[in-house]
């Protein structure tokens, strides 16, 4: 009969098993770390709610996010290509050249509304009526309107019947533009 006989001692165990723990946590906190660190460097080189490659299609749930976001931050945002549907509507004191691509925003339980929108330029404007729906695709540039501002200049534009969710809603309290949101 074979018999083993171990023989443990308990303040040399704790050591390695505390050691062990340590180097466990110290590892986990590297990672997190990295990633932490090389996600803040990615995001300070794309610190945009647009990606500046490829044309952005901007919908009824995320327009007047983007709106707020490319207002605040237009500096971030300049050359973006930007695609999206609204009606024409025009003031007193914009250009020939211009016109508000806009939508109806809900601001209170009993359906009432205010325009918002982008102010767009281009040579076709003064071919479209005021109310019209159009689909626009254009850059995303800065200028002047009573202050700077952006303006999308437009490089297509089409007609289009008014969409089933033609009102858009205030932006969201807690939301935070990140390269990821679209």
């Amino acid at each position: 009969m074979f018999v083993y006989h171990l023989k443990i001692n308990g303040s040399k165990t704790f050591k390695i098993f505390f050691t062990g723990i340590v180097i466990l946590v110290i590892v986990i906190l590297g990672i997190v770390s990295f990633k932490i660190f090389h996600g803040a460097n990615h995001s300070l080189s794309n610190s945009s709610c647009l990606p500046q490659n490829k044309i952005t299609k901007l919908s009824s749930k995320n327009y007047t996010n983007i709106l707020k976001t490319v207002h605040e931050n237009l500096a971030d945002y300049i050359g973006v290509k930007i695609n999206f549907t609204g009606y024409i509507y025009r003031v007193l004191d914009t250009k020939e050249n211009q016109f508000i691509l806009a939508r109806d925003m809900i601001v209170s339980s009993d359906l009432q509304s205010v325009v918002v929108g982008f102010l767009c330029e281009s040579e076709k404007s003064k071919d479209l009526k005021e109310e019209t729906w159009v689909e626009i695709t254009g850059e995303i540039t800065k200028g002047d309107y009573h202050g700077e501002m952006p303006i999308i200049k437009v490089t297509s534009i089409k007609k289009v019947e008014k969409p089933n969710d033609e009102f858009v809603y205030p932006p969201d309290d807690s939301y935070l533009p990140t390269s990821g949101i679209l």
